[in-house]
């Protein structure tokens, strides 16, 4: 097999240079695949069919559901209520002192 018969193999499978470029194969490697097997669809079938993305990324959604501590979250989420609490009470107790202020008159002993 020739090289340029091999560049056309990879300029009509371009989903090879995801492999290349992801560093999981070399083209020295893909060129010894071609060398032996040429362009036959089972020599190729590991890297040249759709990966099932959706399926995956759902698996490793349900595996990272599952290690996650519930006590933990519980702790974080009463954390966060708490210092929501702290902070509201400090600006209600803020305005409150505001609406019950009361200025003086200046010159009272002039008011008599």
């Amino acid at each position: 097999m020739s090289k340029e018969t091999f560049k056309e193999f990879v300029r009509k499978n371009p989903k090879l240079l995801r492999y290349i470029k992801n560093k999981e194969m070399t083209w020295q490697s893909f060129y010894e695949i071609y060398d032996m097997y040429g362009e036959d669809r089972d020599a190729w079938s590991t890297y040249l069919e759709e990966k099932k993305e959706t399926k995956t990324s759902n698996l490793d959604f349900m595996k990272y559901l599952k290690n996650i501590d519930l006590d933990a979250v519980q702790e974080s989420i009463n954390s966060i209520q708490r210092v929501l609490g702290v902070v509201t009470d400090l600006t209600v107790s803020k305005s409150e002192s505001n609406n019950n202020y009361e200025p003086k008159p200046l010159y009272q002993h002039l008011d008599d």
